[in-house]
């Protein structure tokens, strides 16, 4: 009797790239273009409200509702833009409220990445009301949920699995971001640290083969500008690098504060006697008054950000700036609108940190220290610190700015604000919401123990197996004597020590069949067994899907030769191995830092 490797089960070689993804990839191009255009659309639509709701004309044209003239009258636009959107959420789909990232954070995580397809219309057109009635929120929040969607939508159509939809629904909603601010890169990396919440290449083609086509378009209709120029900046100096840790720091513990604030207001909207409908209203009623006397925090506000970031606004400019659009953007946000979280919050981090400069230039007028640097750091710090996205805060600064020279600043100031933020705050800005909703999001991509480790490392090399040619009453005999091994709940079965199958206890203790039956006879295939050069991770999928506890563990080159008996008490040891070494490691850390 012989065995080969038609004969048996073993685990499933899953290929990194395939055809899949290659197929996969195509679909992320045309999904990417199609954001492209959805981002054109979306931008021209709040161009011609903006203008319609504050000038009275019909253009796409975009202006800043910042210089419009209606004096009080500037205090009903947003509100009335709460009522459309208020109707809308309750009449068309409730899912159009909120900041738009966790929302498809939740769809990943809980719905298996489908989103319904009534959003791809719905939120693009309830975000385009809210902010062009004055919402104090960017374009990039409303657009990257439409790219999700319609990345949902055609994974739901082309009956893909889940893992597939979640490729999709990332490289659209990355693609939304790369469509907004051409910058590619860090809409990778966004989509890798909040969606796809992995780094794997076959998720990580398809998200940047949609970027670069978004981007690509982006170029076609916007040109190779980047979207916050900023003048050219200087080598940073050791003391000013060193001030630029302190501007990143303090921006750290405010995004902690902001990210609270903002929920904070969440609950106090709870608490109001009336439907949720009417919040928008209210809270647009909010965003009117303070757009009355600071009429910047009104709109998009791409514009404040550039000129934070020129150095020519005055720092108490910037600190007005600041705190008015915090009031605003969180208290709107709050409201259950239709609205985003990046550009609010660069808005809010540039101006702080511009202010936090302009002070340091005085306390230390010879550290070399840029305002532009400065509200740069403080931009993307705020980012870094409330989203928790610190490679993706870093390099977005870079790339909407095109300054190469930012990269050590933006470092020294982002991974302070990072660090800040996972010490004293345990959800961020964008998980905070549905962690409240039992949702457990992801928050270490360390590599998978069980894939570092081989079979041979852990499998027991002492067997207990079976002859062939042995009767069940024999072996019944030796199970009842309950000697050593004897309890195992299956069994190898050799010829000639040669495998041949595996046998359950269960099977040898069928009183239906007579003890003069051999065992040879009772052995059926295919049966699971695994390669000793598999991964743990391999193996225990494989124990999974057969149902088994235990697998005989055989040559690749030689499917016949039992080496080895892993078994779930095996798997069960090497993970508790591997527990108390991480602790140890920790313990000694911790001395460490102690002495």
């Amino acid at each position: 009797m012989g065995l080969t490797l038609q004969s048996v089960v073993t685990p499933q070689m899953i290929t990194t790239v395939g055809s899949r993804v290659v197929f996969l990839s195509v679909i992320a191009i045309l999904i990417g273009l199609a954001a492209g255009v959805v981002a054109q659309i979306l931008l021209a639509l709040i161009g011609l409200i903006t203008n319609l709701s504050f000038y009275g004309r019909l253009t796409t044209q975009f202006f800043s509702p910042a210089e419009n003239k209606l004096g009080l009258w500037v205090i009903i636009v947003p509100a009335v833009g709460g009522v459309i959107v208020g109707l809308m959420a309750r009449y068309g789909s409730e899912a159009i409220r909120g900041h738009g990232i966790p929302e498809v954070m939740e769809q990943i995580l809980r719905n298996q990445s489908r989103i319904p397809p009534r959003l791809t219309f719905l939120k693009p057109l309830s975000a385009a009301i809210a902010i062009g009635t004055g919402g104090p929120f960017g374009a990039e929040g409303p657009i990257i949920a439409t790219g999700g969607a319609l990345g949902s939508l055609i994974g739901q159509l082309l009956k893909t699995t889940a893992d597939e939809r979640k490729m999709l629904l990332s490289a659209g909603a990355a693609a939304g971001m790369a469509a907004t601010f051409g910058s590619p890169v860090s809409a990778i990396l966004l989509a890798i640290e909040l969606l796809l919440f992995e780094f794997r290449p076959r998720s990580l083609i398809p998200v940047a083969c949609a970027c670069a086509s978004a981007t690509a378009l982006r170029l076609k209709f916007m040109g190779p500008t980047p979207i916050f120029q900023m003048p050219s900046i200087d080598p940073p100096s050791q003391s000013a690098l060193a001030l630029y840790v302190l501007v990143g720091a303090i921006v750290g513990v405010a995004s902690v504060a902001v990210t609270r604030a903002v929920y904070l207001a969440e609950d106090g909207f709870d608490l109001l006697p009336i439907h949720w409908m009417w919040w928008p209203a209210l809270g647009g009623v909010v965003v009117g008054v303070i757009g009355y006397f600071a009429p910047r925090t009104l709109g998009v506000g791409y514009y404040n950000v550039r000129d934070e970031l020129s150095g020519t606004l005055a720092t108490s400019a910037l600190a007005m700036l600041c705190g008015f659009k915090f009031l605003s953007w969180s208290i709107s946000l709050a409201s259950g609108t239709s609205g985003g979280t990046l550009a609010p919050l660069f808005t809010i981090g540039g101006a702080m940190g511009g202010a936090i400069g302009a002070a340091l230039v005085r306390l230390f007028p010879t550290a070399g220290v840029d305002i532009r640097v400065a509200a740069l750091i403080g931009m993307a710090a705020m980012f870094a610190g409330a989203s928790r996205a610190l490679l993706a805060s870093i390099v977005f600064a870079f790339e909407t700015t095109l300054q190469p020279l930012a990269l050590l600043p933006l470092a020294a100031g982002c991974v302070p604000a990072f660090l800040i933020s996972a010490l004293l705050m345990r959800h961020t800005i964008m998980t905070e919401k549905i962690a409240r909703r039992g949702v457990q999001v992801p928050v270490d991509y360390a590599a998978d123990f069980l894939e570092q480790m081989l079979v041979k490392e852990v499998a027991t090399s002492r067997i207990v197996s079976l002859r062939a040619d042995q009767t069940l009453g024999e072996v019944r005999a030796w199970i009842l004597r309950r000697e050593e091994g004897s309890t195992h709940h299956g069994f190898p079965v050799l010829d000639d020590q040669r495998l041949v199958g595996m046998i359950s206890q269960r099977d040898l203790l069928d009183l239906s069949q007579p003890d003069s039956k051999r065992l040879c006879e009772l052995v059926h295939g295919p049966f699971a067994v695994a390669f000793k050069d598999n991964t743990l991770r391999q193996a225990v999928e494989l124990m999974a899907k057969e149902g088994v506890g235990r697998l005989p563990v055989v040559d690749r080159q030689d499917p016949g030769k039992l080496v080895g008996i892993l078994s779930d008490s095996d798997i069960r040891r090497a993970i508790r191995k591997w527990l108390e070494e991480s602790e140890q490691a920790q313990q000694t850390l911790r001395l460490r830092t102690l002495f």
